[in-house]
């Protein structure tokens, strides 16, 4: 069987010692012997062992020591700065804090909009990253934000288990029907905050197409009413 990682870098670890203090016809032993145990490409080996506990002097007595067995996490160029995110900010404030991906397809619209009534200070380079911004990058940016104004939802309904698969739930963005007729429905509680006992419902249906919006008022959840 082959050696595992932490046996592969244990190996380095110890021949690194001997492979600094060696001469040039006992460093080329020493890489057989690592290559022959490790599996690794002569090459790689030879990488390793240079680098394995060197130490680079940063001043008189500071210096860093390498360890080849800890792998370096890459950084992202960040590209969505602060001025990104205070001009998205406030755009998201404009349309009632609406989610990613809402916001993202009406952009372009509201910036140019703003522009033309001289609403928008802000420069090219800001914009530019604006129009090209994602709703996944949107909501990423703006999840501080919304974590300081989230409350804590109270709901009345909980997700059957019965028809769940069985019934086709549509987002924001799948809904592309042209004519009227398609609609979504929802109760809303009169509970007052308490909801205990027995207190009025609203069942809000609006049609997807123009807006219009229907509601009737419910006695309570049951069947009957609804």
């Amino acid at each position: 069987m082959g050696m595992d990682m932490k046996e592969r870098r244990a190996v380095i670890r110890e021949t690194a010692k001997r492979y600094r203090r060696a001469s040039k016809k006992q460093k080329g032993q020493l890489l057989d012997e690592v290559t022959a145990l490790t599996g690794y490409h002569r090459a790689y080996a030879c990488y390793l062992l240079n680098r394995e506990g060197k130490k680079v002097y940063l001043g008189n007595r500071t210096y860093l020591q390498a360890d080849v067995t800890k792998k370096t996490k890459r950084r992202r160029r960040r590209v969505y700065d602060e001025r990104v995110k205070q001009a998205l900010l406030l755009l998201w404030q404009m349309l009632d804090y609406p989610c990613g991906k809402r916001l993202a397809p009406v952009l372009p619209e509201l910036m140019e909009a703003l522009k033309r009534h001289g609403e928008w200070q802000v420069d090219a380079h800001t914009e530019s990253k604006l129009l090209r911004i994602s709703a996944s990058t949107i909501d990423r940016l703006l999840a501080p934000e919304k974590r300081r104004w989230l409350l804590k939802p109270k709901s009345h309904t909980k997700p059957g288990t019965l028809l769940k698969k069985q019934i086709p739930v549509r987002t924001f963005a799948d809904w592309d029907e042209k004519r009227p007729g398609f609609l979504e429905a929802d109760l809303v509680a009169h509970e007052g905050g308490n909801s205990r006992g027995e207190f009025l419902y609203s069942l809000v249906l609006v049609d997807v197409c123009t807006g219009w919006t229907e509601v009737e008022v419910l006695r309570n959840r049951a069947q009957l009413w609804v």
